[in-house]
């Protein structure tokens, strides 16, 4: 699975917000590309699935700007891929409406590899939260 840039950069937007969630004010989009180094128009363009399903709000007029719609522990990587990528699945046989299409799917021999890699990259892309990032808890296993 290779991750576009608009997830990569959902996930920086939601961690600049989620490290100013205790302020009462929002933070607006230019600040945002100030801080993130992204367009003012992409920005705007990722943020509205964000929105969408609930992770982010918005309010309008000249003290609007963007705010984390919940805590920062009630968000996980995994939902953040999900919006962004529809799924976390490592092939699309990995989800169950296209592996009823596929006339492999009873005797293919390599779909049990990708559904158990695809749940243990879930697994572990759930259980990372934006205030585990924010406060660097998060290391690779080996270190």
């Amino acid at each position: 699975m290779k991750l576009s840039a608009r997830t990569r950069y959902a996930t920086r937007l939601l961690l600049d917000l989620a490290q100013h969630s205790d302020a009462e004010t929002p933070v607006t989009t230019t600040t945002l590309s100030e801080v993130s180094g992204i367009s003012v128009q992409f920005i705007e363009q990722i943020l509205k699935p964000l929105k969408k399903a609930g992770l982010v709000t918005s309010l309008r007029g000249a003290s609007g700007g963007h705010m984390l719609a919940h805590k920062p522990e009630a968000t996980t990587i995994g939902d953040v891929i999900r919006i962004m990528e529809g799924g976390i699945d490592l092939t699309h046989c990995c989800q169950e409406d296209i592996a009823k299409e596929c006339p492999r799917t009873g005797r293919c021999l390599t779909r049990v590899v990708w559904l158990r890699a695809s749940r243990a990259l879930a697994r572990e892309l759930d259980s990372i939260t934006l205030k585990d990032l924010i406060e660097g808890g998060i290391t690779l296993d080996d270190e």
